[in-house]
């Protein structure tokens, strides 16, 4: 630069970097350079983290074993009066399912177009959304929608347990788990053994009486054996079997419940004549183990 105080004098600045250049790749120490702060990755942490998860996966399988999950009933086709229900974690995709517009003639857009556009969304997101900011109100959007799926997931799952509370209560059915629940403290009431929850009670021994008396014929046109079963075994304990229910119903109490209903099962008093009823009441009277 020149020197000197007249103004019009022209001033040349000439630049000149002090800073060394460093070549070296930042990289960070290794975990040795921090003793008894630090440990290898692979394979002191990775085995740590390995036994603590097998502990808890053994723990867990023990906790299955113990404590058997409260299954429902098993799927059965020829039970008109089975209530489906799938685990509580589809619950809301369920209800979701009886709305119109996603259901009967538009079921492929509820079960895979509406899904599909949310878990895709949801996959998408770090992609669509490439912004910094953490905060979540920060982000209205983003968080608009999450809140907005939170509430429409509690909300659809509520509403589908309530409703199948509601199912229960109307065909007067009590869940398989209840039942078994109840058996297994009677037996421990008495001493015994609890019962087995795969086996069904034994009816083979018990022979169908006059298995060609026409009031078979008439049980089949009116649809009895679409839940008893056409070899009229049932699916106990929520449905009994017809088998030997001579030995348990008398023949007026049996017009009673086919007339008037009885629980899950439907009265058909509009659909059969009391000559129709009379007559399949009286063959099934006849129904009893003593006779085989």
């Amino acid at each position: 630069m020149a020197h000197g105080h007249k103004s019009d004098e022209k001033v040349v600045f000439v630049g000149d970097s002090r800073v060394k250049k460093n070549n070296h790749p930042n990289i960070p120490p290794d975990y040795t350079s921090f003793p008894g702060k630090s440990e290898a990755f692979i394979p002191n942490f990775l085995l740590k983290e390995w036994m603590v998860g097998c502990v808890v996966l053994v723990g867990f399988l023990v906790w299955t074993i113990a404590e058997p999950a409260p299954l429902g009933y098993p799927a059965d086709p020829t039970n008109a009066a089975f209530i489906p229900m799938p685990d509580w974690y589809f619950l809301f995709l369920y209800q979701f399912l009886k709305y119109p517009y996603v259901s009967q003639d538009y079921i492929v857009l509820g079960t895979m177009g509406v899904p599909g556009v949310m878990f895709g969304g949801l996959l998408l997101a770090p992609f669509l959304d490439t912004g910094k900011e953490r905060r979540f109100y920060r982000r209205p959007i983003a968080s608009s929608l999450m809140i907005l799926s939170l509430i429409a997931t509690v909300y659809l799952t509520v509403i589908s347990w309530d409703h199948y509370q509601h199912q229960l209560e109307i065909t007067n059915t009590i869940p398989e788990h209840h039942i078994r629940e109840e058996k297994a403290r009677e037996a421990a009431a008495k001493g015994e053994e609890a019962p087995s929850t795969t086996k069904k009670p034994e009816t083979a021994a018990v022979a169908i009486v006059e298995a060609d008396d026409p009031a078979h014929k008439l049980m089949e046109q009116s649809k009895c054996l679409t839940c008893h079963a056409a070899d009229m075994k049932g699916n106990p304990p929520q449905i009994p079997a017809l088998r030997g229910i001579g030995d348990v119903l008398s023949k007026e109490e049996i017009v009673a419940t086919v007339t008037n209903g009885n629980g899950n099962m439907p009265a058909f008093k509009d659909s059969l004549s009391a000559e129709q009823i009379d007559q399949i009441a009286t063959w099934l009277s006849k129904q009893k183990a003593a006779a085989e």
